[in-house]
């Protein structure tokens, strides 16, 4: 395994990490406790030091889950997680108030819950769950997470930026009171690279890649056929003719595979790693399978610059959560 600077902490954490809301049993179904735990336990025996998950993954269930696992073992493991907007909207909209998603006691009372949950004193980095960034100059967010730090609740400050919307944290950025930003980078939706991952360079601002599989798209495994189990996201997700579009786009991706990645997998997870931007980048793994794949991919190699220009003609911008 391979580590990064975590931005401006002072820490490196693996470059693949683990992300825990497909272990958390609501919207992704299919996990069970039993694997999770293994899952976990083996990525940290293959190296990996940074967990993501969320207060939202099964009502803190995934955290939960997590907390077992961390408290066992001796490693120096990150956790992130993060809070919930109170209004219970994904993304956050336009001129919403913060007060009705992020107010000063809820922000602490969530993340006191967090802690409870993951059995930790103070949470390596606590994240907000959504962003806008009319928000940044309100002193009510800034005041709550002030004081968690004080309190050595939390140690660092980060938001997941709003699906397909990298842009919209740059004022938030400028600031210099976030630490990390968590947003989707894979193959097909390139757009940090524009201007958010330059900015985050810039400012010693860490870089958390989710979804680098287009929720599974990217693995090469998703046909027309596919089914999914009943209440999975994945239904909405991947609704209408959907299947097909995806089928589409990743055959064009098929005659990459044996250059440079044995998969279509190691291809994904290798272009997020390839940029300098990037700290970590967290796949869902809810089967030691599926972790030992993963982490085999931190070896060193990146895609070369040749295949990496290639791969810019297959950007596809759409946003399949709405």
């Amino acid at each position: 395994m391979k580590y990064r600077k975590f931005g401006r902490a002072p820490f490196e954490v693996s470059e693949v990490g683990y992300g825990a809301w497909g272990i958390g049993g609501a919207l992704w179904q299919g996990a069970t406790d039993d694997e999770s735990l293994r899952a976990l336990h083996k990525s940290i025996d293959l190296g990996l030091t940074f967990i993501d998950t969320a207060l939202a993954y099964g009502d803190g269930h995934s955290e939960r889950l997590v907390g077992q696992v961390v408290k066992k073992r001796t490693e120096a493991i990150h956790v992130a997680t993060k809070i919930p907007p109170k209004n219970g909207q994904w993304p956050a909209r336009k001129g919403v108030p913060l007060r009705e998603t992020f107010p000063h006691d809820y922000i602490i009372r969530k993340t006191e819950t967090s802690l409870k949950n993951l059995s930790l004193d103070c949470i390596d980095v606590q994240q907000f769950h959504v962003w806008n960034d009319e928000w940044t100059k309100e002193a009510e967010w800034q005041d709550a997470i002030s004081k968690l730090k004080e309190e050595g609740k939390i140690r660092h400050f980060g938001v997941s930026i709003n699906d397909h919307q990298p842009e919209n944290a740059l004022e938030l950025g400028a600031t210099g009171l976030v630490d990390s930003f968590q947003v989707i980078y894979n193959i097909f939706d390139q757009s940090p690279a524009e201007k958010l991952f330059p900015f985050c360079i810039e400012k010693k601002i860490a870089v958390i890649v989710r979804v680098p599989f287009d929720e599974g798209s990217l693995t090469g495994v998703i046909t027309p056929e596919t089914t999914f189990p009943k209440g999975d996201f994945r239904n909405s997700y991947f609704k209408g003719d959907r299947k097909q579009q995806v089928a589409d786009h990743v055959g064009r991706l098929r005659g990459f595979i044996g250059k440079e990645a044995k998969s279509l997998a190691e291809l994904a997870l290798r272009y997020t790693l390839s940029h300098p931007a990037v700290s970590t980048v967290i796949p869902g793994m809810r089967t030691t399978k599926n972790v030992e794949a993963n982490c085999a991919v931190s070896d060193g190699v990146l895609l070369s610059r040749q295949l990496l220009a290639e791969l810019k003609g297959h950007r596809w911008d759409r946003n399949f959560y709405s």
